[in-house]
């Protein structure tokens, strides 16, 4: 807090006021400072008003008719001007800064808590760096009801500017159960960024595990949806997916009600695009940057392939007619404790993924970051929230001797996947024997079963790569090398041969 007792900024300017800038434009104003904004959209300009007047905020908020003005309003002679971005990732962050950067000074700080790509916050680092303009790359997750609330939120950039704004973002961070602020100086550059990025790469995850488990119920099962609400309801209150943000929300959403009668939930189509129209980076990113890093994130990806394929249901809908109605999926019986441990598996290796990512980020680029502080800013107020997990990874992370490079390799993990696996088996053998679409979960099964094993079908493929491509291999005698090393041995499977071989063989 500041001397007098008071915020530490007692204003700051509002880039952009959509459904999570208009959000946090009433968070800060509650919290005691006056919200600068402009926004070129009319309606949302008309909505953040309405709301503000609504709940007494609108002495706090004020519209400003462009960036100059805004920028005139925030000019002070002791403090440095402080900007919040909430706008689309890439260009639009550009545009902004084009027309804040004639009215920045020396001190200056812009806060971007939209989800940008983490490359594009290091360049405007380094563009601002020299003039003494800080930009730190500050994550926010929780959708706008967080935004509202109270978000989790992951700051980086240069450390004496993460020291300045940290008891703000305390003040307006999320709160864990324990009643610590969900927010903590990521790193330096662009690690904020970063690890939300993964933060949404495991939502990714998650999200299509959960979706996969509540098809089985209600299609493959029979039950209603004020049944699947109970049964969430039921693991949300204890068990290893208690507390968890997604079961949470999933009680909601199956037990809603239009002013008829219906259910809300029955009328949403299959299909989701917020990867498709490109409003939305962070889960494009997160697998790019499990291929560029070679880490095996399969939950992930197959998430993402899954939301892909759901995206364009008019070329479904042509397939499905070619097809004559496709695969139909049929009814099953199986325990509703299997089910909850199928997705419990499937949510800790998505964590565990997601994590395997950033370490391999940091290593590469020094970050040096503090995983327990990660995992306690998504203990609340983020999508991705899920206690038991939380407590499990603290768990390990807390303890001196546990394997920092191979999560997988530590007992906490192993105790809790050992106890998940078969029904997670079993869960994933009869949907596929029932034509159900489990594409996260079996992904799940087969990164869990071929991370732990020390024979795979590989040995087959190293030998192909090695007879048409001479790619060398290693003996089973030998201790395996580093992943990136090439084994020392090659065999002349087939001689190379061309029209002078076939030639001299004719001739002999």
């Amino acid at each position: 807090m500041g001397q007098d007792g008071g915020p530490e900024f007692k204003k700051l300017g509002m880039c952009g006021t959509g459904s999570m800038g208009g959000m946090m434009s009433l968070l800060y104003a509650e919290n005691g400072v006056d919200v600068y904004y402009f926004d070129p959209d009319e309606t949302n300009v008309s909505k953040l008003q309405g709301e503000a007047k609504a709940v007494g905020l609108d002495k706090s908020i004020h519209s400003q008719k462009d960036y100059k003005e805004m920028c005139k309003s925030l000019e002070s002679e002791n403090e440095p001007k402080l900007f919040v971005y909430s706008i689309p990732h890439g260009g639009p962050g550009d545009a902004v800064l084009k027309e804040l950067r004639p009215n920045l000074k020396k001190g200056d700080i812009i806060l971007d808590c939209s989800n940008e790509y983490w490359k594009n916050t290091e360049r405007r680092q380094k563009e601002l760096d020299p003039d003494g303009i800080h930009y730190i790359g500050c994550g926010v997750s929780g959708g706008y009801q967080s935004a509202r609330s109270g978000p989790s939120m992951s700051p980086g950039g240069d450390a004496d500017t993460l020291k300045k704004i940290l008891p703000f973002l305390e003040r307006v961070a999320a709160k864990d159960g324990k009643g610590r602020p969900c927010v903590t100086p990521i790193g330096p550059h662009g690690s904020g960024h970063y690890v939300k990025m993964l933060h949404n790469g495991i939502e990714q995850g998650m999200m299509s595990s959960i979706a996969e488990i509540w098809f089985i119920m209600h299609k493959c099962l029979g039950m209603e949806f004020d049944q699947i609400a109970d049964v969430f309801e039921s693991w949300n209150k204890d068990g290893p997916l208690h507390d968890n943000f997604l079961v949470s929300i999933g009680i909601d959403i199956n037990r809603t009600k239009k002013d008829d009668g219906s259910f809300v939930l029955s009328e949403v189509l299959d299909k989701v695009v917020q990867d498709a129209d490109n409003s939305e980076g962070t889960g494009i990113w997160t697998c790019e940057e499990a291929i560029r890093l070679h880490v095996p994130a399969p939950t992930i990806l197959s998430a993402h392939m899954f939301r892909l394929g759901s995206s364009d249901a008019a070329r479904r809908l042509e397939v499905n007619r070619v097809f004559d109605g496709g695969v139909e999926p049929r009814t099953f019986k199986i325990e509703i404790e299997e089910l909850q441990l199928a997705l419990y598996a499937a949510f800790l290796l998505a964590f565990i993924q997601g994590l395997q990512i950033i370490k391999a980020m940091d290593r590469q680029e020094g970050w040096k970051l503090d995983y327990r502080k990660i995992v306690q800013i998504w203990r609340g107020g983020c999508i991705i929230q899920s206690d038991h997990i939380s407590d499990v990874l603290d768990s390990m992370l807390g303890r001196d001797d546990h394997n920092d490079d191979i999560l997988l390799a530590n007992r906490e993990i192993a105790s809790e996947l050992s106890k998940a696996y078969k029904p997670l088996k079993n869960v994933v053998l009869k949907a596929i024997e029932a034509d159900a679409y489990v594409p996260a979960l079996s992904a799940s099964l087969e990164y869990y079963k071929y991370s732990s094993s020390t024979l795979l079908p590989t040995q087959f493929m190293e030998a192909e790569l090695d007879y048409f491509g001479e790619h060398m291999y290693e003996k089973w005698s030998e201790y395996p090398g580093e992943p990136a090393k090439k084994g020392p041995h090659h065999y002349e499977w087939k001689r190379a041969t061309g029209k002078v071989d076939k030639k001299n063989e004719n001739k002999s």
